[in-house]
């Protein structure tokens, strides 16, 4: 029998050092990457995060792997900080656990994704979304 979504999860989360959106902003200041994996509806509803780079969820380690022929010329080594970013910050610990797996040892997510962001009044950007695809 599966153990289910929530024991992954739960799993996923075991391995990562979450950020609050706060710890997120000083981490981005830091030189972390951020990665947004919400759809375009989700950004048009909630927003574009500040300096995020979107990158779709079915691309995310071939652009973020050092090593791969298709990454983003920020993928620089396998100890840069990534942080993810989803809508609620579920989908973006499996997201952040597939990147350790990679051997992207650095990779964690925000804590609540773009709900906590927008609750803690943290600014959202009025640019266009750096989407890469």
């Amino acid at each position: 029998m599966s153990p289910g979504i929530d024991a992954l999860l739960e799993q996923a989360r075991a391995g990562l050092n979450r950020l609050t959106p706060q710890e997120t902003v000083e981490a981005v200041r830091a030189g972390a990457l951020l990665v947004d994996t919400r759809t375009e509806t989700q950004r048009r509803e909630q927003g574009e995060l500040p300096g995020a780079i979107v990158i779709d969820r079915a691309v995310l380690e071939w652009r973020l792997d050092p090593a791969s022929a298709w990454r983003i010329p920020e993928a620089t080594g396998y100890d840069r900080e990534i942080v993810v970013v989803c809508r609620e910050g579920y989908s973006s610990s499996l997201t952040a656990a597939s990147l350790q797996a990679v051997g992207l040892r650095r990779a964690t997510d925000m804590i609540g994704g773009v709900q906590a962001w927008r609750e803690a009044g943290l600014p959202m950007s009025d640019r266009p979304a750096d989407v890469r695809y």
